[in-house]
């Protein structure tokens, strides 16, 4: 969504980096670009002049002119007020001494406010909470079957109206609303989340109505569910809901979207109230709270380390990843761990998200969209392989490749490709796990005359490898795998 707003920053940021010392004219020239960028990205004009004027008082002064690097002391400006636009920091969910927590659910009809129910369902039993849902959009039968229907995956209980009730479309919210809390009190469900009712846009009997469930159940947390997609009119629905209801946060949906990003940057200084969660995809796992300055970290181009290495600890198992890291190191590494490795990585969400969120990560590279097809046909291949062909790709002579080839649905030159670059990673990776001083130990023995290695396969002690740092992967990447240099088959 933010990628070319942060290709305008990183633009802005590059032309500074030459400049020992910046003048007054300079911070303007710097604020007027940002000022542009943000328009264009459909950021509130209130939020532009307010952000431009907090930059400016902090950019121009002593502090700077004597900023050993001023470049770098405005990049951390931007960054630091950029992060208080967004909110400043994440929310934080607090539950009621009186169980059940009660959260209100509102929005417009389409911007995904019952899946995101039972996303924040999900997300309460991944913190260990035991939460029931309500189906109280009684004016859109389907809705509840919806609800119902989601909630099944993840094992959460749905309490509505008879389906008679239902699909009459007759039936009273609040009524639904009011059994649904007594019901989770007897069950010792400790959160009650109450999807209600939509509409096409906002109206009187609308606002009535949700006003009239906030009433009876007097929630701990009501929560506006907005499209990032509508730009500004997100902003403006949330002004309205706020008046009616008193929200206490905004989840914004379709945050993986191509829109400009404008509502997201807007609406906390716009509405008052923080943006507190937000979904990044059509999976129910793919919603988490919003965290404000990791957000602001990836529109300058600095990534979001931090939630690419929550992702990974969630994917990854810890006794797996050290074995396949010393089979890296080892050079044993087969295209069955291979394969393993980007089945788990697909846990971790597209992998075009994955690359945004790496710092440092160029622009090249950053802008690839790999779709799963494309990983699908790197499978296709593997799979089409024998068990000892994925354990030794040096047995694919061409008359083998030609089968897989066939096998997987893929051109020969595909199939070489993989199995050429695969082989490259491996011995790549198979030198960057050797230490330097132990290399310059042996050099030593063998100077001496001593051997350099013991008899017997070498024994790779896993507490020991070290991920390599930047510098090294760059040196030891193969052209073929570097920007417009070919890439995996599919990926190029």
């Amino acid at each position: 969504m933010f990628e070319s707003l942060t290709d305008r920053f990183e633009g802005i940021f590059g032309r500074l980096r030459g400049k020992g010392r910046l003048s007054e004219a300079d911070v303007d020239e710097v604020l007027r670009e940002i000022r542009l960028a943000l328009l264009e990205a459909d950021v509130n004009l209130s939020v532009v002049k307010s952000l431009q004027t907090r930059i400016r008082e902090r950019a121009v002064g002593d502090q700077l002119s004597q900023a050993l690097n001023p470049a770098l002391q405005v990049r951390k400006i931007v960054l630091e007020e950029l992060t208080d636009t967004l909110g400043g920091e994440t929310l934080r969910v607090t539950y009621s001494s009186k169980p059940p927590t009660v959260v209100l659910m509102a929005g417009l009809q389409g911007s995904g406010k019952t899946t995101n129910s039972a996303k924040l369902a999900r997300w309460f039993r991944s913190q260990g909470r035991n939460p029931m849902l309500v189906g109280a959009d009684l004016q859109r039968p389907a809705a509840v079957a919806q609800l119902r229907t989601l909630a099944e995956q993840i094992d959460v209980p749905v309490f509505s109206a008879d389906d008679d009730v239902v699909s009459s479309g007759a039936g009273d919210p609040v009524e639904v609303a009011r059994a649904a809390r007594e019901e989770a009190r007897r069950l010792g469900r400790d959160v009650l989340i109450c999807d209600t009712a939509g509409r096409l846009a906002v109206d009187a009997d609308m606002m009535a109505q949700v006003r009239r469930i906030s009433t009876e159940l007097e929630p701990d947390y009501t929560f506006l569910v907005v499209d990032a997609m509508t730009g500004q009119d997100a902003v403006n629905v949330a002004e309205s809901f706020h008046e009616t209801l008193g929200l206490d946060g905004v989840i914004l949906t379709k945050l993986d979207g191509d829109a400009r990003g404008g509502a997201a940057i807007s609406v906390k200084e716009v509405v008052g109230r923080p943006i507190a969660f937000v979904s990044t995809g059509e999976k129910l796992e793919e919603f988490d709270l919003f965290h404000p300055d990791r957000l602001a970290g990836r529109i300058l181009g600095e990534g979001d380390i931090a939630t690419l290495i929550e992702k990974a600890e969630e994917a990854f198992e810890a006794d797996q990843a050290e074995e396949a890291a010393a089979r890296l190191a080892e050079g044993t590494f087969s295209l069955d761990d291979f394969l393993d490795q980007m089945q788990t990585i697909k846990k971790m969400g597209p992998l075009s998200g994955l690359m945004g969120m790496m710092p440092g990560m160029p622009k090249e590279i950053r802008d690839v969209e790999i779709e799963d097809s494309h990983i699908a046909r790197i499978e296709g291949i593997i799979h089409s392989m024998t068990p000892a062909e994925r354990a030794d790709p040096d047995l694919l002579d061409n008359s083998r490749r030609i089968r897989v080839a066939k096998g997987s649905g893929t051109a020969q030159t595909e199939v070489s490709q993989l199995v050429s670059q695969f082989k490259q990673m491996r011995q790549m990776m198979q030198q960057m796990g050797k230490s330097p001083k132990r290399k310059k130990r042996k050099s030593k023995k063998a100077k001496k005359g001593g051997r350099v290695t013991p008899k017997g396969g070498a024994k790779v002690k896993k507490e020991s490898f070290q991920l390599p740092t930047r510098e090294e992967m760059e040196a030891q990447i193969p052209d073929a795998m570097k920007p417009g240099g070919g890439g995996l088959p599919g990926l190029g």
